[in-house]
C-alpha cells in the first residue's frame, strides 16, 4: 500500500476490480483518476486517486485483501476509461398563484418541451482535461418529464436528468443551465447522485431566464467553498465568468430579468417633472455625502439630466432579478401595501367631504380605531362603501379578514396599560427599551454644549441651569450626580437646529430642536427632569432657547406633555431618518452591492454573509419609490417634510463602520466602560438596559461563531492579504459604496483574521439583530400616535402668545391640534403596520435554508448547528429576563417585556424576532 501511494503521489480508494460496482456498466460510480494493478498472481485491483485538499475524501478505503498486492508486482498500467450513469435531481419551486399570460406561457412551455425546446443541463468537473486544458465536460442532458410535470400543485417539484460520464471525470464542481423554455423558472438546488465522493449538493436559489432573454448559460457552483487561490483547474475561468457577468458594463437601462449589480447616486427621489415642488437633491457627492445605492440606468428626467427619472408604483424598480421578493413576501407585502391604501384612502375621502374632520376630537376618538374600525369611525354606511371605485377590492378583502381588515390591531403599548405613554417612567423607560434606544448618552458636562458653528447658528451655550434640575437629583449635588453617573441625555440639538428655520416655514409643520436629561434612579429606572426646546436665533437678544421642567399643576402637566410629544416627535425623525434608514438599509447596501460583484459564490466569505443580504436590495429600491421619495410617506408624515433626507444625509457625516458595533457603539455613548472582569468585558451604566444587555448576548453569539468561521480559512494574516476577492469586496465597498467618506482614516483595516472577524461581526450585527431592534416595533410603540407623533404642528404657547388663551381654555384640543392629524395619523399608522410585519417566509438568526446542505465543508455546518443552539439557550434567557421583577424596565405592572431582540417569532406584527437580514 505505501508503494502504491508513493507511485501515486496522492491518497488512494483502493477498490477490487471484481466488485459488482466497477464495471463498464456501472450507473453509480464516477472515479477521478484511474489505474488498474497488476500485480503477478493475476489479480487486478482498481486505484482510485483523489486530488489532494478534497476534503470529501480523506481516508483510504480498502475493499479487498491488501495482502494480495505482493512484493511480486508486475507493472502499472491506464485501464481504458470506463461510461457510467449519474443522476442529477432538480428540485424547482412553483409559484402558487399565476395570472393568465403566465398559465398560457406555461402551457406553451410544457408543449415545446416535448419536441426538443427543454431545459438542458450540463455537468463541469472540477479538473482539467489534460490534451486541452479546458474544464471536463458532460455531455448536456435534458430535464425530464417537463411537459408531464408543469400543472403539479406541490409548491416544489423535483425532475430529474441523467448523464453518461467517463470514469476519470473527477468530482462536479458546476453546472451550466440552459432554459430553452419561454418562460423563466426558479431553481431551488440540485443534487446530483453516483459519484464515488457521494451526493454532490449544488443550492440555486435562483431565477433561470429564458435563453430568448439571456442567450448564455446559467453557472451554478457545488456547496464546496473555496479560496480564490484554492479554486480546482477546472472552475477557474467560470469563477472569473460569473462574477464578470455580475458586475455587468455600468451602461444601458436595466431590464428587470437582469443579473447586474452597480452603484449609482440618489438622484432617483424627486419628480422634476412634475413641477418645483417634486424636485430633491442629489444625495451623495461631496455636496451631500451618502452611502450609494443599486443602479437601474434609467434615463434622466426631461427637465433636470442629473436626475433619473421615476418609476411609479405599480411598476417595479429595477433590482437583479434573485434579489426580488420571493411569492409568499410579496404576498404578505402586498396584503400590507392593500390595507394601507384603504387606510388612507377613507380617511381621504372623509377630509375632502368634510372641514372638520383633520383634528382627533379626543383620545376617545383615536380608540375608536381599534374598536369600530376605519368604516363606522369615518361614519361610513355600506351604501357609502359600496359606491367606491375600490368597491370590489374593498369587500373582497374585506371577506378574506373576517371584517376585520379597517380595523387597526390595538398596539401593543395601550394593551397593557392605557395610560401608561402618560407617564414620565414610560417616557423614561423607551429611551432604554422602546423602538430607538440607540440615541441616549451619559451627560460628560452640565450644560450640554452644541457642536455647531456658532458664527451660523449662534451661541451653542445651553439655556440648562443647575437650578432647572437640583431639585430631581434625590440630594445629590450636579457634582455628585455626574461623577457617579447619574446623569443621561437624548440630544437632538445638533441634528435639527440647522433644518428648523426651514422645516417652521412649511405649512402645518413646527419643531424643536430638543434636548431631554434623565436621572438615573437607585431603582435602575429613568426619570426624565429637565427639557430644552431650541429655536434658531433671530438675534442677540432673541429668547431662542426654553426649559421645561416636570409639572407642579394643571397648566404646567399639559406644557410637560407638549414638550414630551416634541421630544418624541424629534426621536421619531432621527430613528427613521439616521438610525433605522441610513445606519441599517443604506449604509448596508454598498456591502452587498460589492459582496455579489466581488466575491464568487463559492468563496466562503460569501456563503457566510448570504443569508444576511437577502431581501434588502428590493425593500431599499422599494423605500425609495414610495417612503423616502418626493411627497412619499415619510415626507408626508413626518416632520422635517421635504427636509427629512437631508437631514438623513446630514447624519451620515458622522456616520462611522468603526462605531457601528455594539460594544464599540455603548463605548462611545459612554452608557458602558471596558471591563474584563464582566460578561461580555463591559459593564453597563445602566445594569438593566434592555436593548443592550440583550443585544450583547447575540453579539458575543455571532461574533463566536464568525471567528470559528474565519479561523478555518484563514490560519494566517497572509491569507487575508492574498485574498484578492476578499480584498477586492473591501476596498470596493469603501471607495465605491462609501466613496464619499472614502478617505477617512478610522475605516478598519483588513489584514488580519481578527480584523476580519470585526468587520464581518459589525455587518451581521447591523443586518440581523440591530434592524430588528430598530424596526419591529414601530407599530407596536408608534401605532398610538400620542405615544409617538412622527409630526408636529404647533410650538408650544408662552403667555405672550395670543394662542395661550385657547390654550388655556381646552388644553387637550390644543394638543390634538399639535401632533399629527387624523389622516396623516392613519397614513402613519398603517405604514408602520406593514413594517412591522413578519412574513411567514422570514428566516431567523440561526437558521438558514438548506441548513444541512448550505456548505459543503462539514465542520462548519456543525459549527453552524453550534452557533443556532447558542441562540435558542438567548431565547430562554431573555424570556427569563423579562419575567425578574428585579428588571423594572422590562417587567412590572403594565410594562412591556422587552422582546425585539427575542431571536424567534411568528408571522405578523408581534414586537419581537430577529431576522438574518434587512427583509422590510
Amino acid at each position: 500500500m505505501a508503494l502504491v501511494k508513493e507511485l501515486m503521489g496522492s491518497s488512494c480508494h483502493v477498490l477490487d476490480r471484481s466488485s459488482p460496482f466497477i464495471t463498464s456498466s456501472s450507473k453509480i460510480l464516477g472515479l477521478n483518476k484511474n489505474l488498474l494493478f497488476y500485480p503477478t498472481n493475476g489479480k487486478r485491483f482498481f486505484v482510485n486517486c483523489v486530488e489532494k485538499g478534497d476534503s470529501q475524501s480523506k481516508k483510504v478505503v480498502r475493499t479487498s485483501p491488501i495482502s494480495a498486492i505482493s512484493d511480486k508486482i508486475g507493472r502499472i498500467v491506464p485501464e481504458k476509461a470506463v461510461k457510467f450513469k449519474v443522476r442529477a435531481v432538480v428540485t424547482v419551486k412553483n409559484k402558487n398563484k399565476e395570472d393568465f399570460k403566465e398559465t398560457i406561457v406555461k402551457q406553451l412551455d410544457a408543449f415545446t418541451d416535448k419536441i426538443g425546446r427543454n431545459v438542458v443541463l450540463e455537468l463541469v468537473s472540477s479538473d482539467t482535461d489534460p490534451r486541452t486544458g479546458t474544464p471536463k465536460k458532460s455531455k448536456e442532458a435534458v430535464l425530464q418529464d417537463w411537459s408531464k410535470k408543469y400543472n403539479v400543485k406541490a409548491e416544489r417539484v423535483n425532475y430529474t436528468a441523467e448523464f453518461m460520464v467517463d470514469s476519470n471525470f473527477g468530482k462536479p464542481g458546476a453546472i451550466l443551465v440552459t432554459n430553452k423554455h419561454q418562460k423563466e423558472f426558479f431553481m431551488e438546488s440540485v443534487v446530483v447522485e453516483g459519484f464515488a465522493c457521494g451526493p454532490v449538493h449544488f443550492p440555486c436559489d435562483s431565477w433561470v431566464q429564458s435563453k430568448k432573454d439571456h442567450p448564455g448559460k446559467r453557472v451554478f457552483f457545488s456547496n464546496q467553498p473555496y479560496l480564490p487561490s484554492e479554486t480546482p483547474e477546472g472552475l477557474k475561468a467560470l469563477r472569473e465568468k460569473e462574477l464578470s457577468d455580475l458586475r455587468g458594463d455600468g451602461k444601458g437601462i436595466r431590464k428587470l430579468s437582469d443579473r447586474v449589480y452597480d452603484y449609482d447616486v440618489y438622484n432617483d427621489l424627486g419628480n422634476p417633472d412634475k413641477g418645483i415642488e417634486f424636485v430633491r437633491p442629489t444625495l451623495g457627492g461631496s455636496k451631500r455625502p451618502f452611502p450609494r445605492r443599486c443602479r437601474t440606468g434609467r434615463r434622466p428626467t426631461e427637465t433636470d439630466l442629473h436626475a433619473e427619472s421615476r418609476v411609479e408604483k405599480p411598476l417595479p424598480v429595477y433590482v437583479p432579478r434573485d434579489e426580488q421578493f420571493e411569492e409568499c413576501k410579496q404576498n404578505t407585502f402586498s396584503a400590507s401595501r392593500l390595507k394601507a391604501v384603504l387606510h388612507n384612502l377613507l380617511p381621504s375621502l372623509m377630509a375632502s367631504i368634510s372641514s372638520n374632520n383633520h383634528n382627533f376630537k379626543g383620545f376617545g376618538h383615536i380608540d375608536s380605531l381599534y374598536s369600530e374600525g376605519l368604516l363606522l369611525k369615518l361614519g361610513l354606511h355600506d351604501d357609502l362603501l359600496q359606491k367606491l371605485p375600490l368597491q370590489y377590492v374593498v369587500s373582497r378583502i374585506q371577506e378574506s379578514s373576517q371584517g376585520n381588515l379597517l380595523k387597526y390591531d390595538t398596539p401593543k403599548i395601550i394593551s397593557k396599560d392605557k395610560f401608561a405613554w402618560l407617564r414620565d417612567d414610560e417616557f423614561a423607560r423607551q429611551a432604554l427599551a422602546g423602538i430607538n434606544p440607540v440615541t441616549i448618552e451619559k451627560l460628560e458636562v452640565f450644560p450640554p454644549v452644541g457642536n455647531l458653528d456658532h458664527k451660523i447658528f449662534g451661541p451653542q451655550e445651553s439655556a440648562l441651569k443647575e437650578e432647572h434640575i437640583a431639585g430631581n437629583l434625590n440630594g445629590m449635588t450636579l457634582q455628585q450626580a455626574l461623577k457617579e453617573n447619574k446623569l443621561f441625555i437624548v440630544d437632538y440639538h445638533d441634528i435639527y437646529l440647522p433644518f428648523l428655520d426651514r422645516i417652521n416655514a412649511l405649512d402645518g409643520r413646527k419643531a424643536y430642536a430638543t434636548r431631554t436629561i434623565f436621572f438615573l434612579t437607585s431603582i435602575g429606572t429613568l426619570k426624565p427632569i429637565a427639557i430644552e426646546l431650541s429655536l434658531p436665533a433671530n438675534g442677540p437678544d432673541s429668547q431662542s432657547k426654553r426649559v421645561i421642567t416636570p409639572p407642579v399643576d394643571a397648566t404646567s402637566n399639559w406644557m410637560w406633555q407638549l414638550a414630551k410629544a416634541h421630544v418624541c416627535s424629534n426621536d421619531a425623525g432621527v430613528h427613521q431618518l439616521a438610525n433605522h434608514w441610513l445606519r441599517t438599509h443604506a449604509c448596508m447596501e454598498p456591502f452587498i452591492l460589492s459582496a455579489h460583484r466581488q466575491l464568487s459564490a463559492i468563496h466562503p466569505i460569501y456563503k457566510l454573509l448570504e443569508p444576511h443580504m437577502r431581501y434588502t436590495l428590493v425593500i431599499n429600491a422599494i423605500a425609495r419609490q414610495t417612503l423616502i421619495s418626493a411627497d412619499g410617506v415619510i415626507e408626508s408624515c413626518f416632520t422635517p417634510g421635504r427636509y427629512c433626507m437631508e437631514i438623513s444625509a446630514s447624519a451620515y457625516k458622522n456616520w462611522r463602520f468603526d462605531l457601528e458595533g455594539l460594544p464599540a457603539d455603548l463605548i462611545r455613548r459612554g452608557m458602558a466602560e471596558p471591563d474584563p472582569t464582566k460578561p461580555h468585558g463591559l459593564k453597563l451604566l445602566i445594569e438593566d438596559y434592555p436593548y443592550a444587555a440583550d443585544g450583547l448576548l447575540i453579539w458575543d453569539a455571532i461574533e463566536s461563531w464568525v471567528s470559528t468561521y474565519v479561523k478555518r480559512y484563514y490560519t494566517e494574516s497572509s491569507i487575508i492579504c492574498n485574498d484578492k476577492e476578499l480584498q477586492a469586496w473591501y476596498t470596493e465597498s469603501i471607495n465605491v459604496g462609501h466613496a464619499d467618506l472614502r478617505h477617512e482614516s478610522w475605516w478598519p483595516k483588513l489584514a488580519t483574521p481578527e480584523d476580519l472577524t470585526s468587520v464581518l461581526t459589525t455587518l451581521i450585527w447591523l443586518a440581523s439583530a440591530q434592524h430588528a431592534a430598530l424596526n419591529f416595533g414601530q407599530y407596536p410603540y408608534g401605532g398610538y400616535v400620542p405615544n409617538r407623533p412622527p409630526l408636529m404642528r404647533r410650538l408650544i404657547p408662552d403667555e405672550k402668545d395670543p394662542e395661550y388663551v385657547s390654550f388655556l381654555a381646552d388644553p387637550q384640543k390644543y394638543f390634538f391640534s399639535s401632533i399629527s392629524s387624523l389622516l396623516q395619523s392613519t397614513k402613519y399608522m398603517a405604514v408602520v403596520d406593514t413594517l412591522s410585519t413578519h412574513s411567514a417566509d422570514e428566516e431567523y438568526i440561526g437558521e438558514r435554508s438548506q441548513p444541512s446542505t448550505w456548505s459543503g465543508d462539514a465542520e462548519m455546518v456543525h459549527a453552524f448547528y453550534r452557533f443556532s443552539a447558542e441562540i435558542g439557550r438567548i431565547e430562554k434567557e431573555i424570556e427569563q429576563r423579562n419575567s425578574n421583577p428585579k428588571l423594572r424596565n422590562r417587567c412590572g405592572a403594565g410594562v412591556l417585556p422587552y422582546e425585539l431582540l427575542a431571536p424567534s417569532s411568528e408571522p405578523g406584527v408581534t414586537c419581537r424576532g430577529v431576522p438574518n437580514s434587512v427583509s422590510i
